[in-house]
């Protein structure tokens, strides 16, 4: 194999067609699947990352003739439904992106192939269920209900009824909801006032996101703690919907322009008016600064909003980096074992989270750069949750034990779902010494608040 000219080019992404009448067809969907799916197969470098490739090859490998042709092309739809949109393939592995001429990108396929799944009415009713957020989490966290809710998501007897009916398996976690949410109980700002810095805007408006405003509103709460420490201004939005990355991983394009159009006028004026938009979940972070601006490259208030979002952690090394970020540490956090998010991975912005908390441990944190395999409601699935922990079974070995000896004393990963998902493995796998933590929560616990 040659080396391309152009090679040391980074990585670029298309904008996403998907208002054009091609972008749905199928017979054009099959045959790009089929030319994607070809080259994949003569390289194979992405076998280990996720169900996708493995189920492609094999489906390859035990047809008549080894090669993609004799594969029927129903057969497509088994590597769509392995792909959770990680991402991960594209960023770090595979050599043929653009700009390079075969101008492939794996994951927007699967977004393509999951929409005309949806457009054709092939979702089912629990995917739309699941992927429904705020519709869920407005009603679960009404306080004469949320005690019902989290019994029964915690009954034996509930949650094999749930796999039943549902589709979501007894054995996989799921969340519990809180009452009252972030967003009921957090305010509405503070009255601090930054010292201001070259790097990164001297105050802060927070998008909860649906998992810390619903179900951990802890990390949220974490968070402000951690800016008031500093002395950093913050506000909440004063409406906020769901980002859409459920609906997008569901294939529900409209349904994701829906709720950019709540959430993007809003938060475009705040960025206008000089506040760093901080979101606790990479995903979310990921849907402002990547999704929506190649869903609608000409958008304004889209490109502004990508500008000012942030990474809590990035946000803060980055005043650290001007000598704004206090690390008067009252407690050592000892053997932290620290997993990165696949979702935090490909935002392009190095280790931001592994650096800071760096700050507050004199052991070097053992850091895991896989994915852990539960990608919000994909993991829980009955037909996916096995695939699901099987995926992260090299992170649950890494995560649990710290090269300084013994089991690690905390385990933490940006995305809590992740992390939790983690939890249950490191359970299963008779590793309970170590606490999971969000690494908001490490930091508030390290400054001791």
């Amino acid at each position: 194999m040659t080396i391309r000219e152009g090679s040391l080019e980074a990585p670029t992404r298309h904008p996403i067609d998907w208002k054009s009448p091609d972008f749905y067809d199928q017979d054009k969907l099959d045959a790009e699947m089929h030319r994607v799916f070809d080259i994949c197969h003569g390289c194979r470098r992405c076998v280990s990352l996720c169900g996708s490739f493995p189920t492609l090859f094999d489906l390859i490998d035990e047809g008549k003739t080894g090669e993609l042709d004799s594969v029927d092309k129903k057969d497509y739809s088994k590597v769509v439904d392995q792909c959770y949109l990680c991402d991960v393939c594209y960023l770090t592995k595979c050599p043929y992106v653009p700009p390079h001429a075969w101008n492939l990108d794996f994951p927007h396929l699967m977004l393509r192939a999951k929409a005309v799944k949806y457009q054709q009415g092939g979702v089912r009713l629990r995917d739309k269920f699941m992927s429904a957020t705020d519709a869920l989490g407005k009603l679960a966290s009404i306080p004469v209900v949320v005690k019902f809710v989290n019994a029964a998501n915690h009954n034996g007897a509930a949650r094999g009824l749930m796999e039943k009916t549902l589709g979501v398996d007894a054995k996989a976690w799921i969340p519990s909801y809180a009452s009252p949410t972030f967003r009921a109980s957090a305010g509405t700002a503070s009255a601090q006032t930054a010292k201001e810095s070259s790097r990164a805007p001297g105050k802060v408006a927070i998008f909860s996101t649906c998992y810390i405003n619903y179900n951990e509103p802890g990390i949220g709460h974490d968070l402000t703690r951690v800016l008031d420490h500093n002395e950093i201004p913050w506000t909440i939005m004063q409406k906020e919907a769901c980002c859409g990355m459920p609906k997008l991983e569901l294939g529900d394009l409209q349904a994701v322009a829906a709720l950019k159009e709540k959430n993007i006028p809003p938060l475009a004026k705040l960025a206008r008016e000089g506040y760093a938009i901080v979101t606790p979940i990479p995903s979310c972070t990921l849907m402002f600064k990547q999704e929506l601006p190649l869903m609608f490259p000409d958008d304004a208030d889209v490109k502004a909003v990508r500008e000012a979002m942030f990474d809590p952690f990035e946000y803060l090394l980055l005043r650290h980096k001007d000598g704004l970020l206090k690390t008067d540490f009252k407690q050592d956090l000892g053997k932290v074992s620290y997993h990165i998010a696949c979702h935090l991975r490909v935002q392009n912005m190095g280790q931001k989270t592994r650096e800071v908390l760096q700050l507050a441990t004199k052991e070097k944190l053992n850091t895991v750069e896989r994915c852990s395999g539960h990608s919000g409601s994909w993991g829980c699935k009955k037909e996916f949750h096995a695939v699901a922990m099987k995926i992260g079974r090299p992170v649950f070995r890494a995560l649990g034990e710290h090269p300084a000896g013994g089991e690690a004393d905390w385990v933490a990963s940006d995305c809590q779902l992740g992390g939790r998902h983690i939890e249950q493995g490191l359970r299963e796998s008779g590793k309970t010494a170590a606490k999971l933590a969000h690494p908001l929560t490490l930091l508030r616990t390290a400054y001791g608040l």
